[in-house]
């Protein structure tokens, strides 16, 4: 299946240049149309404990442990394309467990710069993450691709991504580029693995790592 991926895969990526936005916070999916500012502040906010007899799964932590903060501390400022595998896999599990979304953001074929119908996804971003019930928080950006090209093609065009973003928030809304941590997975993490060029596989998680009021 590879092998035809890369045959009809730039073809098809060219058709598929305009997404929505695809949220997942357990409700469902919203729409492009339908992201909002509150809608993402719910989602990376750290969820506070339910009682045991209300609480069905348990919720994620509100706090980083120190081992972890260590390590986030070891990120600010690296350059995307600087971070190894092995750092890459430690991200991921620690992201794994803290509070995220994911945001399907339109791209251009083989480009980085966030086209008009992302934007308003993007200023939704930015209007959330300067919320003061985020101040203090560090966030993650990490970019991910469908699997149409090549695996190193694809790495490079998600961390370009991700740059992007960070870029944009950084400009835009003042927002401490230390503050904001960025990662790419290319296709390694598809979203979709049964549907490798869907485009909810296109998308840029992000994730509230930290939270440095927690202690206070």
């Amino acid at each position: 299946m590879k092998t035809v991926l890369k045959q009809h895969g730039r073809k098809t990526l060219r058709s598929l240049v305009t997404a929505g936005v695809l949220m997942t916070m357990g409700a469902g999916i919203a729409s492009a149309a339908e992201v909002s500012e509150g809608q993402i502040l719910q989602a990376l906010t750290p969820k506070k404990p339910l009682t045991r007899s209300l609480s069905m799964t348990p919720p994620p932590e509100a706090t980083t442990s120190p081992t972890d903060t260590r390590f986030i501390d070891t990120l600010r400022n690296r350059a995307t394309r600087s971070l190894s595998s092995g750092e890459r896999q430690q991200i991921a599990t620690i992201a794994d467990q803290r509070p995220g979304i994911d945001l399907e953001i339109n791209f251009d074929y083989n480009s980085a710069t966030i086209g008009e119908n992302a934007r308003s996804a993007v200023e939704a971003l930015g209007r959330a993450l300067t919320n003061p019930d985020l101040k203090g928080s560090t966030f993650l950006l990490a970019g991910y691709t469908d699997a149409a090209g090549s695996d190193s093609y694809n790495q490079s065009l998600s961390e370009r991504r991700a740059d992007a973003v960070k870029t944009y928030l950084v400009e835009k809304f003042r927002i401490a580029g230390n503050d904001l941590v960025t990662v790419g997975y290319g296709e390694t993490r598809l979203k979709k693995p049964d549907a490798p060029l869907d485009a909810a596989n296109r998308r840029v998680q992000v994730v509230n790592m930290q939270t440095k009021t927690a202690a206070k």
